[in-house]
């Protein structure tokens, strides 16, 4: 895909305003070093208007502004921050302008689902760990935790269907974009936990593996709530407000 001069206008505009916006909202809570991200609306949004590769290439850059601005490691910024970033929005652009009919649906629900649990809960049960003073929750509960959550996402998809179909593609994107998104959150801040951490770090030690679906829940948790609600009405007043964009196609 070629950039267009507007194109690279809007990442910048994206970028700028996730990384003001994301660190001013994130409120300094965070679980497994991973932020509060009510900010992820932003790219969400960008991707739908101005495509895919813009919505990522923004979410990446700003991500990393933000990360410089919070810990100052561009290392663990580049490996779990602005992969996750890039990867959770261009799937958010690129579904949410697809035609899901219902078996379309099912197969992409179905195939991203077991993808994502597959990789975050294989290093979870191959290498179980017993709670400690993160979280005072065991292997088993975080689990189930994961799951919980996979089934609340397959609810809100069936219910956004069947009810407000206008946004099926959307808020399928974003389910899978955004779990997508936390899944490379989770396993590559437990992995980096797991080689660089000190005294001065920023992990004290290593993390724990029952800590990744945790993470996996906490981003996800944290960031599709304020996607799928916020989302559509900016969506819709930007439309209203500037007709035009409904034919803005990345060439």
């Amino acid at each position: 895909m070629r950039m267009r001069a507007q194109d690279v206008a809007m990442i910048g505009i994206c970028a700028a305003l996730y990384a003001v916006v994301g660190r001013l909202t994130d409120l300094g809570i965070t679980v497994g070093g991973v932020a509060f991200w009510p900010a992820a609306v932003i790219p969400a949004v960008f991707a739908v208007l101005f495509g895919p590769l813009t919505g990522a290439t923004g979410a990446a850059i700003g991500i990393f502004i933000r990360d410089m601005i919070f810990h100052g490691d561009p290392l663990l910024s580049l490996s779990a921050g602005v992969t996750s970033n890039f990867a959770a929005f261009f799937i958010i652009g690129y579904v949410s302008r697809k035609h899901l009919n219902s078996k379309k649906l099912i197969t992409t629900v179905a195939l991203g689902s077991t993808i994502i649990a597959v990789g975050i809960l294989l290093p979870t049960l191959l290498l179980p760990s017993e709670s400690t003073g993160f979280t005072g929750l065991t292997t088993f509960e975080t689990v189930t935790l994961f799951m919980v959550t996979v089934v609340v996402s397959f609810i809100v998809i069936i219910a956004v269907s069947k009810f407000w179909p206008k946004w099926r593609s959307y808020t399928v994107g974003s389910v899978i974009g955004a779990s997508i998104g936390s899944g490379i959150i989770a396993l590559v801040v437990w992995a980096y936990s797991q080689i660089f951490f000190s005294a001065s770090g920023y992990f004290a030690e290593p993390l724990p593996t029952f800590i990744i679906p945790l993470i996996f829940v906490w981003t996800f948790a944290t960031e599709i709530p304020f996607i799928l609600l916020l989302g559509p009405p900016i969506i819709k007043a930007c439309y209203k407000a500037f007709p035009t964009l409904k034919n803005w196609v990345e060439p």
